[in-house]
């Protein structure tokens, strides 16, 4: 017999509200026995399955930076995220889904290589950019990277802080590993 092992998180990828949770509640205060073996009884990925749609705004962060992409570890601090939307004459507005291109994903690619793409460490958004994220009303975020969030932690004893605040507190989805070095290019021509 064959056997065939991959990971489910091995794509471009939307984390489902019952992702994360912590003191045993998910999202909107639904308890975290919801989600078994057999699924999310609760806030489920297949809610969004017809997709996700509203107006986006990409942040290329190494090219405010002058660089093909960020060091690993690069805590991604709400005041870059200012700085790369006024650089770019982009607003941010309520509703957003905001593209955060770090340059982890076209790194990877233009190395061959996947090995250390899904583990620490890598660039991304400091868990600091929380408030940002929340007083900004945005929809949605997504990042070239496979956790959205710096890594290793900004957090002792917390894997993913950003996940449990965002997710968790805030119901904000989380996009993984988008493929956006074209759209960089494509938004930099213009």
């Amino acid at each position: 017999d064959d056997v065939v092992r991959m990971p489910l998180q091995c794509g471009t990828q939307w984390d489902s509200l019952a992702h994360v949770f912590y003191d045993g509640k998910l999202y909107n205060d639904r308890d975290a026995s919801l989600v078994t073996e057999a699924g999310a009884a609760a806030n489920s990925i297949d809610r969004i399955a017809a997709g996700v749609v509203g107006r986006g705004v990409l942040l290329d962060l190494p090219r405010a930076r002058g660089l093909r992409w960020l060091d690993d570890a690069t805590a991604v601090l709400p005041e870059e995220l200012d700085l790369c939307a006024e650089r770019q004459g982009v607003a941010i507005e309520s509703g957003d889904i905001v593209l955060v291109r770090t340059g982890r994903l076209g790194r990877a690619l233009a190395a061959g290589r996947w090995d250390g793409y899904l583990e620490a460490p890598s660039p991304g958004l400091s868990i600091r950019s929380a408030r940002w994220l929340f007083e900004r009303e945005i929809a949605a975020v997504a990042s070239d990277t496979a956790c959205v969030e710096v890594l290793p932690s900004e957090v002792p004893g917390c894997l993913l802080p950003l996940h449990m605040v965002a997710i968790r507190d805030m119901g904000l989805l989380l996009g993984e590993i988008f493929a956006l070095d074209a759209l960089a290019a494509a938004c930099a021509a213009d």
